[in-house]
């Protein structure tokens, strides 16, 4: 991934998990787990203070891994996430400063988005991937059908209510590459070091991506 944009990435995944670390050490067997489970990205978001630390471990021990860093709103953030070993990077909304720092830095982008408005504004600036977030705030599965007429040439990574109950609902439509959800890495997995529940809940995030 060289670019700012790109319509699909170069992962196989099609279920993103958006993961909240407390504890840094946690970050390369929650890697593991990932992988072991089929599932060979994930979204370490800056809302912990150890999130770069976890970048940069799972970077240096599982490059296999597309590492994205999610939650970044500020420019100051897109030289640390790439400092520390991000791949790519994922906002929950977007700005015109931000669009320009990713392209100066040309780190591979996935902007938030939550209304029509904005996601023309984001393919003005070459983007074809998008995240809609708060998915199900800004409208879920009716906002996404509504979109895709009008706006066909648009792809989303929809982010916020995702859930096992309703991924293949999102994955089905056809304007959906991916789905973000944040139940594969539960909290309580992770502060016990349950690496099993891990990649089970990652094979059933893949096995119902294979139905959508």
């Amino acid at each position: 991934m060289t670019t700012t944009c790109f319509s699909r990435p170069a992962f196989t995944s099609r279920v993103v998990p958006v993961i909240v670390l407390a504890d840094p050490a946690h970050a390369v067997p929650l890697a593991h787990a990932l992988l072991e489970g089929g599932i060979d990205v994930m979204e370490i978001t800056l809302r912990s203070d150890a999130a770069l630390v976890a970048i940069e471990a799972v970077a240096k021990a599982v490059p296999q891994m597309h590492l994205g860093a999610g939650t970044v709103t500020r420019v100051a953030e897109v030289q640390r996430v790439i400092d520390a070993g991000a791949t790519f990077a994922l906002s929950p909304g977007c700005s015109d400063a931000l669009v320009e720092a990713v392209q100066t830095a040309q780190l591979p982008f996935i902007p938030g988005v939550m209304t029509p408005g904005e996601v023309m504004q984001r393919r003005e600036q070459g983007f074809r991937l998008m995240k809609l977030f708060p998915a199900q705030q800004a409208g879920g599965l009716g906002m996404l059908k509504a979109l895709g007429a009008p706006i066909p040439d648009v792809q989303f990574c929809p982010t916020g209510g995702v859930s096992p109950e309703n991924l293949r609902d999102f994955l089905a439509l056809p304007n959906v590459t991916m789905a973000g959800g944040s139940w594969l890495t539960p909290a309580d997995a992770l502060q016990q070091g349950d690496w099993a529940r891990i990649t089970r809940l990652a094979r059933e995030a893949v096995a119902l991506s294979l139905l959508g």
